[in-house]
């Protein structure tokens, strides 16, 4: 009997562990939504599970886990990206889950007000940064090379996205990168968004 007890509770545990990437949140909706509250206002995002399943789960598992809370977007150029997600306050580098295929080709375009997944040279390197598109940026589609991952478009708070975007920048003084915002944009909470029928 507590063999028996012992390996269901072993199988539960991987089960839970094997769903445990964002699919089990709001099973079933296509279109989750996500709010994002900064210190510059709120911004909500409506992700699109059904083009993109992959990234939309793994941005939810962020926001499930409260990673994203007290983030920065440390990356600023207007009528280009707002990117972030990525480092805290004092600039340390947040814990990656996982690295994820890249879904540049599932028929979404980097438009105004789109939001996609940052990712280094390696197509399939995404795995926490994400940018808001803040101009038809083409250049950030597929064609001959892998693109990026464009997995949801802002629906609330496009004015403060713009307020962001306009913010002053500066090079780093420490860590020597361009376009960082000289007082600091914060992402102070992501919530998911209760369902709607």
């Amino acid at each position: 009997m507590y063999r028996m007890m012992a390996a269901l509770i072993f199988c539960f545990s991987t089960l839970t562990l094997a769903a445990d990437d964002g699919s089990q949140l709001q099973k079933g909706n296509l279109f989750p939504r996500v709010k994002l509250d900064t210190n510059m206002g709120s911004i909500v995002v409506e992700l699109d599970r059904a083009s993109a399943p992959i990234t939309t789960n793994n941005f939810l598992l962020y926001v499930d886990k409260r990673s994203y809370e007290g983030t920065i977007f440390h990356r600023v150029i207007q009528d280009f990206v707002v990117q972030g997600g990525g480092y805290d306050k004092d600039f340390n580098t947040k814990p990656v889950m996982k690295t994820i295929f890249n879904e540049s080709g599932n028929g979404n375009k980097n438009e105004l007000y789109t939001i996609a997944m940052a990712r280094e040279n390696d197509p399939h390197s995404a795995g926490r940064q994400f940018f808001f598109n803040m101009n038809d940026n083409p250049s950030l589609d597929p064609g001959r090379k892998w693109g990026y991952a464009v997995f949801g478009r802002v629906v609330e708070g496009t004015e403060v996205l713009d307020k962001i975007a306009a913010v002053e920048t500066q090079v780093h003084p420490t860590w020597g990168w361009p376009d960082v915002p000289v007082e600091p944009v914060i992402l102070e909470k992501a919530t998911l968004l209760p369902q709607t029928f």
